[in-house]
């Protein structure tokens, strides 16, 4: 009978050992990362891209677009939403992530200010699953994301509008479409340099600006490419 007793009253403490052991394990070696982008093809096709280059679990980088809307508001919106409820049908659980991130496009969106400033008060004030405050990071690119990819092949020292941007893409990427894969694979040869000159506008000018030339999409595939090293 006393047998018994200690049998049951070790169960809680037993499922508790196991709980930690599994988030233990899911968090071995790095962050776990959910990224939320803009756009529902482009940015997702890229950095899914990263992930299987690098060997990125699924349990630990987590590449979703928006389904609140493609304004930045609702892109953040969305990535506090799915940090903080998961998403069953996509196998995410509530607040399993060590950092949120946000990609989003300043274009023509109204709301992109008040994106910029509702992810920095978001950022350290929320906790995961171990009770850690997250990073939650706004990825951005002026005018757009394809700006990034430009990167690699030339230097941008002027504003454009992301049709100029296009325009430009289309001179190196010739069959470029938002919808087509291969991106990552096109352009990393060129990674480093792109690097270089992202960091130099980030010299010129801020996202808060939202008028000159500017992506922050450097330092997210920095943090992607080295999150196993």
């Amino acid at each position: 009978m006393g047998f018994g007793c200690m049998g049951k009253d070790n169960q809680p403490k037993v499922r508790q050992s196991a709980q930690l052991a599994r988030k233990v394990g899911r968090r071995a070696g790095y962050d776990r990362i959910l990224i939320v982008t803009e756009g529902s093809k482009t940015e997702p096709l890229y950095l899914g891209e990263i992930r299987k280059e690098f060997r990125l679990q699924t349990a630990n980088v987590q590449v979703q677009h928006s389904q609140l809307g493609t304004s930045p508001i609702q892109v953040v919106e969305y990535a506090e939403h799915l940090f903080v409820n998961g998403d069953r049908a996509r196998n995410i659980q509530p607040r399993v992530f060590e950092q949120v991130h946000a990609v989003f496009d300043r274009d023509d969106h109204e709301s992109y200010h008040d994106a910029l400033a509702k992810a920095a008060a978001l950022n350290g004030r929320l906790l995961n699953d171990v009770k850690q405050k997250v990073k939650f990071l706004a990825i951005t690119s002026v005018p757009c994301f394809e700006l990034w990819l430009l990167l690699h092949f030339e230097d941008v020292l002027a504003p454009l509008h992301r049709t100029d941007v296009y325009r430009c893409l289309r001179q190196y990427l010739i069959d470029y479409d938002k919808g087509l894969t291969g991106h990552y694979a096109q352009t990393c040869q060129h990674l480093d340099v792109a690097t270089q000159r992202a960091k130099r506008l980030a010299e010129r000018t801020t996202a808060y600006d939202g008028v000159e030339s500017f992506t922050d999409m450097h330092r997210l595939v920095h943090l992607l490419t080295t999150l196993k090293t």
